[in-house]
């Protein structure tokens, strides 16, 4: 199961937040044993983007061989 602090990967885009799958977040809080999940986004520098309420479906786990992909911001819609 994903615990809080975990490093997690976004499945699927999020067009109204300006993220997309890929992306890398970490969880802030745990909802009903894993049901669902806070995910703070943020910029390299630290600076948080948003945080979304995610469902199981919507993030993965982080995994070792994971290689972390640099992209510009984008203004959500």
């Amino acid at each position: 199961m994903i615990e809080e602090h975990a490093s997690v990967v976004l499945t699927e885009p999020l067009p109204s937040a300006g993220l997309e799958a890929g992306d890398v977040g970490v969880v802030v809080h745990v909802h009903r044993n894993g049901e669902a999940f806070e995910v703070e986004f943020m910029t390299l520098d630290g600076n948080t983007l948003t945080v979304e309420t995610l469902t199981a479906k919507q993030i993965r786990a982080a995994r070792d061989r994971d290689i972390p992909h640099v992209r510009e911001r984008t203004i959500a819609a």
